[in-house]
Order: structure tokens, then sequence, then C-alpha cells
């Protein structure tokens, strides 16, 4: 059963970060601009960010393991799209199908685990899925690096069609039916309209550097509106997919406006590194996905420990170091010239940025829940997840945008091609550290000792 999900979840978690270090060769390779190269993740994003909380809701009522089959079958079906995409138009598409699959998969992963043992085992069963998928993270970038080197990024895809059979005959032979249908919410509403906002904010803003601005700052305005209306009737329907109640606590507000910003710099960090190693520095594909490995490894070794420190201390205090530990990754990011070397200034940051993220995450999810109470666990953990996917999302937009700026007006001064792309990576490395410097702020508004019960 564990096997089951950890083969369906890991699917998405190898695509979430192969796919990043794919995107400098993919983007030559079928002859696209940044902002299409954008699309390619945002256009999955957005789908599994609007629909997850949806997704888990559709589990509850009809069956988990129903729905986390049709998502798994449905996500191998559309990575074959993808793979065979020939145009970058096309890919999008797929992506976008993608992200809609994701959205019914990786809710149901956790829900199956956690319904299919007692309150005794539960714990080691958790721990045991999370291990696994943390080893799934740590293969994708290197997986997707060897895979770009020595064959295409188009088995990146590939490789998702015998892991989805294997899941799909695993959780029909190992997993049991469960469903909460006195749990369920399906708030269609509160779904279209989210992914109407997001996109109508996203768009403007990758497509601004070649867009016509007037049109755009319309649309703009017009996703801006639409999350006042989405907010509007979270109030005032009965089972919104948002809960206004949850809000009412200062540590739950706090913890998921840290989850914002720090998750948009990294997000955005995470897609932009590749276009640096690869295309500025020469690495290899390769090497660019290895160069991922110690921020993955101390997220992992640390997580674990922060969370027994967060217990016992509160989790307060590494809510703010942790922050700023990960703005300075960040800053460091910023800093290397065109003759950088790696072991001297990609590495360093990329552990002290790994250091500033190990420190958060576990104190982050025991905020979260601490502050909604157990009688909330379930669809506070959904709004968490969807808050972090969201933030990517829209932070891929915003500093996408400002590198295409930043480049363009260095290139109009006369700036080399090369040195106007560093310019706008370091703006944006730095836009990143902003948005963990307000992270940590939010840190210290999350008290470390409020919990619901």
């Amino acid at each position: 059963m564990i096997a089951a999900t950890v083969l369906g979840s890991g699917m998405t978690f190898i695509d979430a970060t192969g796919v990043n270090v794919a995107m400098p060769v993919l983007q030559k390779d079928l002859h696209t601009s940044l902002a299409g190269a954008q699309w390619v993740v945002e256009s999955y994003q957005l789908l599994l960010a609007s629909l997850l909380l949806v997704g888990g809701a559709l589990g509850d009522r009809y069956g988990r393991r129903r729905l986390f089959m049709i998502g798994v079958a449905l996500f191998s079906v559309t990575s074959l799209g993808c793979a065979l995409a020939p145009t970058i138009g096309t890919l999008v598409a797929a992506r976008a199908l993608q992200g809609v699959a994701a959205a019914l998969l990786v809710p149901e992963s956790l829900a199956i685990v956690s319904a299919s043992f007692d309150d005794k085992e539960r714990p080691r069963a958790i721990g045991l899925w999370s291990s696994f998928t943390s080893l799934t993270v740590l293969l994708g970038p290197v997986l997707g690096g060897w895979l770009v080197d020595h064959a295409s990024w188009r088995w990146l895809f590939f490789v998702n069609l015998p892991i989805g059979a294997l899941a799909l005959v695993l959780a029909a032979v190992g997993v049991e039916e469960s469903r909460d249908p006195a749990q369920a919410r399906l708030d269609w509403v509160g779904a279209v309209l989210v992914t109407l906002a997001l996109g109508a904010i996203v768009y403007p803003m990758v497509e601004w550097s070649h867009g016509e601005h007037g049109r755009l700052s319309a649309i703009l305005g017009a996703g801006f509106v639409l999350v006042g209306l989405f907010v509007w009737v979270e109030r005032r329907i009965d089972s919104p997919m948002l809960p206004p109640d949850l809000f009412r606590s200062r540590t739950f507000s706090a913890a998921n406006l840290l989850t914002l910003f720090l998750y948009a710099g990294l997000g955005a960090t995470m897609f932009f590194i590749p276009f640096d190693l690869i295309d500025l520095h020469g690495f290899s594909a390769t090497a660019a996905g290895a160069s991922y490995l110690p921020m993955v490894v101390l997220i992992t070794v640390l997580s674990p420990l922060a969370g027994k420190w967060a217990a016992k201390h509160g989790w307060r205090g590494p809510l703010i170091a942790g922050p700023v530990l990960a703005g300075c990754g960040f800053v460091l990011f910023a800093l290397p010239g065109l003759e950088a070397r790696y072991w001297t200034s990609f590495f360093p940051a990329a552990v002290v940025l790994g250091l500033g993220m190990g420190i958060t995450v576990a104190p982050l999810t025991t905020a979260v829940m601490g502050s909604a109470g157990r009688e909330h666990a379930g669809i506070a953990s959904g709004v968490n997840n969807a808050v972090s996917r969201a933030a990517g999302l829209l932070a891929i937009a915003f500093v996408g945008m400002i590198v295409a700026l930043v480049r363009g007006h260095l290139a109009d001064a006369g700036t080399g091609g090369d040195e106007a792309f560093l310019g706008g990576l370091r703006v944006a490395f730095l836009v990143c550290a902003g948005m963990a410097a307000v992270a940590a702020v939010c840190g210290t508004m999350t008290g470390g000792v409020e919990v619901r019960r």
C-alpha cells in the first residue's frame, strides 16, 4: 500500500524538480522564449494549486483509492502527451492537464496512508511514506539532468509510464477503498474563481515583456477583482474550500503568509538556478541537477530535528531564524560572476539556503497544524499545501517579469547578452531575498505557544 502511494506521488515530485533542470535545454529544443519556458511550469502549477483542495474533497466523497488511481492514470497519459509534444503550445496544454491529474493524485496519496492505519501505527506509516518520498525529491534533479544529457528532456515524462503502471497495479491489489462523505467539501464555485483569479494575475506578468501593457494591466486588475470575489464567496457559502474561520487564528494566518513569501522565493530560485548554471556557466544538466543536492539533503536531515525542537520549545524562533538564513542563501546566489566556480560560489549558497529551509519546514508545519486544532487538521494541511503551490506559481511569473525587464534594460544600454541575463538573475535572487525577509517578519507574529484544540 505504501509502495503504491510512494510511486504515485513520487512521479509528481520527480517531475517538479526534474523539469526545472531540463528547462534551459527544453527552451532551446522547442525554440521558445523565456516566457514560453515559464508557461511549461506555470500551466501545471496553476491547475494543481487551484484544484488541490477540491481533489482532496473528491477523494473523501467518492473514494480515495478510486481518485488516486484516476489521478495516476491521467498523470501517466498526460505525461505521454508531454513527451510527444511537437511544439511549446502542445507541451503547455499537456502540462496543464497533468496539473489536473496531480490535483487528484497528490492529496489522496497521504490520505490513503492516514486512513489505512490506526492511531498507534499511523505515525510510523506516515514517517515511512515521508522518508521514501524524500528520496524521490532527491532523485528528481539528478535523474532529470542525467536524462537530459544522455537521452532527451522528453524522457523525463516517458519514465512516468512504467512508474504509473506499477503504481496502478499495486493500488488495485494492495489498497482498500476508504471514504468519509461527511467531511467532503466540493466547492466548485471557489475552485473556478481561484483558477480564473490566479490565471488572470499570472498571465500578464509572464507576457509583460513583449505584450501590450494596457490590455495586460486590465487583465491583472480583473485578477485582483476575482480574488476579492473569491474571498466574498468563501465567506458566504456553507462548505468553502478555504474556510474563513481558520484565519481567525493569528498564528495560522501568519504561518500561511510566511509560507507564501518564503516558498515564493524558493520557487523562483529553483526555476532560475538551472538557467544560471547551464546557460551562463556551462554546467551540464546532470551537474546542474546535482547542485540541488546540498539543499535537499540538509532539508531532509534537519527537518526532523527542527520539528522536535519546535515541539519542545515553540516554533517562533525557527520561523524567524530559518527565513533569515534562507534570505542569506538567496543573496549568495546573486553574487557569482560569469567566471565563478561551483565549490566557491554556488555550493555555499546552496548550503546556506538548505540550512534555512531545513530549520523552517517542520516548525512551519507544526505551527499550521497546532494553530488549527485536530478537528481542522486535514483542511489546514491542505490550505498550507495549496498556499505553497500558489506561491511558486506567482513568484515564477513575477520574478520572471523582473528578469526580462532588467535584461532588456541592460541590453538596450549596450551590455552584452550574457552579462545582461546575469544582471537580471542577480536582481531576481535579491528580490527572493526580500521575500524571505518578509517571511521572517511573519515568523515574529506566529507566537509559538497558541494551540487550538
